[in-house]
């Protein structure tokens, strides 16, 4: 094999495995439906890239079947032109998830799965070896701002940080040495149909932990863990979980403070206590994604005084409650929470960092499915708002459902203002409002008008 194509290049799964075979010395190139900010890095770091379904676009070299691996996301339709020519002529074609697994199997897979919070744990954990002398490799679902890169390469350490991903049952593909859970809330029912077949999905995942590795998940999750019997279990909570839960826990945090705009906890573990340490990323939620991080890198041999330094350095994903202004007149922060629960969270750290200020939020549903399934809920926690502009579905990998539209949700929002707009009206919307704190929200394409929204407001 000298050729690696991937079909759908710019997904923040994709393009990290794009990266790896690059650096292995592989010639590398691919399909995307549009030329992301992502894309654009990759054809910069010399991956060619076209964004049109014709075959006719293959360059030569990977239209060779004995030399080529040709990788898929699930996201593209099986009546995509391209990838239809590859499997009718008989190449070696393999999911993104096969792909990761085959090349983490000579190495400690260190996994993180959840219906949230897997990205910013996956990140954290990675950041926290790093910055040890233990390091790692990893390949995370999202940017890290501390590397500016989904995908991080040792020469000296066997360690790989992977995003565990439960979509299409992507995470049986993995054998994890040690792996964290952070929550088994019920999502993808397009794939696994009703809760009870989401959560077994998750209960085989940890059949797949490796002889002598570890499970830490989080404590009261209504989860039937199936590893083997030299598989230690550990469990782990949040600083809102209660007294009973934290007696519960091998790894919890306690005292969180909010000083000043910076946030201290303090951090038990089985031996001892770090007190009053800071997480660089000031916001509730991921004091719960930092206790399961640093659980792994404790069992790992990551000391306490580098799990201090690395926390407090700790700068978040590009996406993830991503800072674009900061100032004291206004605030714009841009968040990749695409589920009502993970919305939720969000906006319950933005009334807590900016309770005296009246907060706007825009939300670009993801997923007709998604949007059918949680329509009740989506309108219940987008009414935690003071203002909502909520946009038109976006579709992803499905076609329209009959009869479901943003405005399931809409109607049900009963905040004090609230409006419906598309992508190409948002900005001059925007133009008329007095905003104290805005927030982008979702999974879709709404990330396009991030630099045009920071822009004009910036001005």
């Amino acid at each position: 094999m000298k050729n690696v194509y991937f079909i759908g290049i710019g997904g923040i799964g994709m393009s990290n495995l794009a990266r790896y075979f690059k650096h292995e010395g592989y010639q590398v190139a691919g399909y995307d439906r549009t030329r992301t900010p992502l894309c654009a890095q990759l054809e910069n770091e010399g991956i060619a890239i076209h964004y049109e379904d014709n075959v006719a676009l293959i360059p030569e070299d990977f239209r060779q079947k004995e030399e080529t691996l040709v990788v898929r996301t699930p996201a593209v339709p099986l009546t995509h032109s391209e990838l239809q020519y590859f499997e009718q002529g008989g190449f070696n074609m393999m999911k993104r998830a096969a792909v990761l697994g085959e090349i983490s199997k000579d190495k400690r897979a260190l996994c993180v799965a959840g219906t949230h919070g897997k990205t910013t744990t996956s990140t954290l954990l990675a950041h926290l070896l790093r910055q040890s002398p233990i390091d790692c490799n990893a390949f995370l679902g999202g940017i890290s701002k501390n590397y500016q890169n989904n995908l991080l390469l040792s020469a000296k350490s066997d360690f790989a940080v992977i995003e565990a991903d439960e979509y299409d049952r992507s995470f049986h593909h993995l054998r994890p040495y040690m792996a964290i859970i952070t929550s088994v809330d019920p999502d993808h029912l397009d794939i696994y149909g009703t809760h009870e077949a989401y959560l077994e999905s998750f209960a085989h995942f940890t059949s797949l932990i490796q002889e002598g590795g570890a499970l830490v998940k989080k404590v009261g999750l209504p989860l039937k863990e199936r590893c083997q019997a030299s598989v230690k279990v550990y469990q782990y909570a949040g600083p809102n979980a209660s007294q009973d839960e934290k007696a519960q826990a091998d790894f919890y945090a306690d005292k969180p403070t909010f000083v000043k705009g910076r946030l201290y906890f303090d951090f038990h573990y089985p031996q001892g206590c770090i007190p009053q340490m800071e997480l660089g990323l000031p916001m509730m939620i991921h004091v719960e994604n930092a206790v399961a991080a640093m659980a792994i890198a404790h069992l790992n041999g990551v000391s306490d005084e580098d799990l201090r330094a690395a926390l407090a350095c700790f700068q978040g994903n590009q996406r993830r409650f991503d800072y674009q202004i900061r100032r004291d007149d206004f605030v714009y922060i841009d968040d990749y929470a695409h589920h009502p629960d993970e919305l939720r969270a969000s906006i319950a750290s933005l009334k807590a960092l900016y309770a005296d200020k009246k907060i706007t939020g825009i939300f670009q549903p993801h997923l007709y499915s998604r949007t059918r399934d949680f329509a009740p809920e989506f309108a219940q926690v987008l009414s935690l708002l003071d203002e909502v502009i909520l946009l038109d579905i976006y579709p992803a990998r499905e076609e329209p459902i009959p009869g479901v539209s943003s405005e399931m949700i809409f109607k049900d929002i009963t905040c004090p203002h609230k409006e419906m707009a598309s992508l190409q009206t948002l900005c001059d919307l925007l133009k008329d409002k007095e905003l104290e704190v805005l927030v982008t929200l979702g999974a879709g394409d709404i990330d396009k008008l991030v630099p045009q929204i920071k822009s004009m407001f910036e001005q």
